[in-house]
């Protein structure tokens, strides 16, 4: 099991890049991305997998909210998904690869990388996504860190990537944040069971759940706890209470000394 590098510890995490739509900078953009690397933050990105098994960087399962398309990523090649406008996007920017990201970043910023969920239910029909992130970060040199909701995609990234970190997204796990989830399995992974069976060394928790005991109980034990998603400098210190390092938006945070 590899530890977190310590550069996710100390820079805070811009949520999907430092995006501002207002300012025509679209979360998950290449903009996005290189303001959060010229802001001296460290960034967190999304992965869904396109139809010709490659990650790309979205957040969405469909289209339409960041775009003038519908329908499901999934149902698109990635060149296809290189062509697509992300809306309001400053450049026209359109969807990246996850190795056109890479490339970008180049080690410049540590990178957090969630694989979304391809099973439906957090369940265990995983395995292409987590193996074609693993392909593109094979011969990356940067700091970069893998996570995931689904234990299944923890698991099956950790076989085909052993040596890169990886943790798991954690939540209350709440039935109406969480309405297509199974009730049964939302309360099997609001306690956080797979944490060692799938390798993790750190979490990034829910940040208005961090009082929950067993982050508590695993931060004792030595795992990094991240948290997710900070809006504010009054929710930042609450959560550092807790939190090693946060992920945020929509406010800049401090950046550490030095």
């Amino acid at each position: 099991m590899t530890p977190l590098p310590a550069p996710f510890l100390r820079l805070p995490l811009a949520h999907r890049g430092l995006h501002d739509r207002a300012a025509g900078v679209i979360e998950n953009s290449p903009a996005a991305i290189e303001a959060a690397i010229a802001a001296g933050y460290g960034i967190e990105i999304d992965l869904q997998l396109s139809r010709d098994g490659q990650a790309v960087v979205y957040h969405d399962y469909a289209l339409h909210r960041l775009t003038g398309e519908t329908g499901p990523v999934r149902q698109r090649d990635a060149l296809d998904l290189g062509r697509i406008a992300l809306a309001g996007s400053a450049r026209t920017e359109t969807i990246p690869t996850f190795a056109e990201v890479l490339a970008l970043v180049a080690g410049r910023a540590p990178l957090l990388v969630e694989i979304k969920d391809q099973d439906g239910a957090l369940g265990p029909d995983t395995g292409t996504l987590e193996r074609a992130a693993a392909r593109d970060l094979r011969n990356y040199a940067g700091p970069a860190a893998v996570m995931s909701f689904n234990p299944y995609a923890v698991a099956a990234f950790g076989a085909a990537a052993p040596d890169v970190p990886r943790g798991l997204t954690t939540s209350a796990f709440r039935p109406e944040d969480w309405r297509l989830l199974p009730v049964a399995r939302a309360a099997a992974l609001r306690g956080i069971p797979d944490f060692d069976r799938v390798g993790a060394t750190f979490i990034s928790h829910e940040a208005a759940d961090l009082a929950r005991p067993r982050v508590a109980a695993l931060k004792k034990t030595g795992a990094a706890i991240l948290c997710w998603t900070v809006r504010s400098p009054q929710t930042e210190a609450e959560a550092r209470r807790v939190a090693h390092n946060i992920t945020f938006e929509g406010y800049r945070p401090a950046l550490p000394p030095g």
